[in-house]
């Protein structure tokens, strides 16, 4: 009885590799049918920053595309069939996620990647954090009840101290 098993066992996994083996065979032998993996690198940029695109399958080259850069030369990466590029964001790119399209050089279909990155809104630089020139009556008023608690607090201090050393 543990024979016949044995056995079964066996041809089952015969039969399974035997299956899988020429598909393994037939699909080393191919060139790649196009873009196989889009990475964006990094995943949330500014407008105006830069962007690297790396594709699988691209061996040639190609092009990338979307509506937050314009198209884009991909360069191989030599010794692999990766490609490889770097775009600059729209400084008018509207937040938010955006697509990327790749067409690789010698590939028939191109490769669409949703939501591939995330463009988020511009920074006002070089304000400090205000919008209005000098100070606002709500400043002084705060500046001066400041100087007053603290002149009244050192002379508080001060007539305490002096009491003291009297005694």
């Amino acid at each position: 009885m543990r024979t016949t098993r044995a056995l079964a066992a066996a041809a089952t996994a015969v039969a399974a590799l035997g299956i899988a083996a020429p598909v393994a065979a037939a699909r080393d032998g191919m060139p790649p049918v196009g873009p196989s993996n889009i990475v964006a690198l990094p995943s949330v940029i500014a407008r105006g920053g830069q962007l690297t695109i790396t594709v699988d399958g691209c061996p040639q080259g190609g092009t990338a595309t979307s509506d937050a850069f314009p198209a884009t030369t991909l360069s191989p990466v030599p010794g692999g069939s990766t490609a490889k590029g770097t775009a600059t964001i729209d400084r008018n790119a509207r937040s938010g996620a955006h697509s990327i399209t790749v067409h690789c050089t010698g590939a028939g279909r191109p490769l669409t990647h949703p939501n591939a990155f995330t463009v988020i809104g511009g920074v006002r630089g070089g304000l400090g954090g205000s919008s209005t020139t000098g100070a606002t009556p709500t400043d002084m008023a705060i500046g001066g009840g400041l100087i007053a608690v603290a002149l009244i607090g050192g002379g508080v201090f001060w007539m305490r101290r002096r009491a003291e050393k009297q005694i």
